[in-house]
């Protein structure tokens, strides 16, 4: 970690292969054994050290053989294209956890995880979320397309809206979860059928969650 401060109040909207609710939401393993996710992160405000974050898009693509925290992950990121130079290395730094004390951050934690991350692509992202709805979409030109819709009763097709409340974590403090679809290409490639969703406020330093 560097003394660089940075901040960040943003919106998520994360797919994973797990069932409704995910098991690793609680400490359990993930639903099939392993784990395959897609994430859009939307920057409405944002800094790290003197360079401004705002408006700013990222998204990633990852996979681990087994748990998460058993490591051997892959992740492919994507950075918008209209960042400048400055903006793209702060981007970087930040979802590589370089910037964060241990543990603070979703970024430091996966990170520690990784053994191989492809290349940066640099390009268009296109990501629309409304968290109270449940809604998101999420597509960068030959690599991802995504989206996320709210759970359906399977009685009265009535949609059906369930949060979790994680006070202490690292990565969000209250979550809508819904469903997802995702397919990517490029360096990975999933396939991702009415899984778990998650659409929250990521707001975050490189000292964990803020209010």
């Amino acid at each position: 970690m560097t003394d660089v401060k940075w901040s960040m109040r943003a919106l998520e909207f994360a797919n994973c292969n797990c069932s409704y609710g995910c098991p690793c939401q609680f400490n359990g393993l993930p639903t099939h054994g392993d784990c395959r996710a897609v994430v859009g992160i939307k920057i409405e405000r944002g800094q790290h050290g003197d360079t401004k974050l705002d408006g700013l898009k990222v998204a990633g693509i990852f996979a681990w053989p087994g748990a998460i925290h058993e490591g051997h992950g892959e992740a492919a990121i994507v950075i918008d294209k209209r960042a400048n130079e400055a903006q793209r290395n702060a981007l970087l730094r930040i979802v590589s956890g370089q910037d964060t004390e241990p543990g603070a951050t979703l970024f430091n934690v996966f990170a520690s995880t990784l053994e191989k991350v492809h290349d940066p692509i640099f390009t268009d992202i296109d990501f629309e979320i409304d968290i109270d709805r449940r809604r998101a979409r999420l597509v960068v030109p030959d690599c991802i397309d995504s989206r996320g819709e709210p759970i359906l009763n399977p009685v009265t097709k009535a949609e059906h809206r369930v949060r979790i409340d994680n006070p202490n974590g690292f990565e969000y403090k209250l979550a809508e979860i819904g469903r997802g679809w995702s397919k990517t290409s490029g360096p990975m490639k999933l396939d991702l059928a009415d899984s778990y969703s998650q659409f929250c406020h990521l707001n975050m330093s490189q000292s964990g969650l803020i209010d």
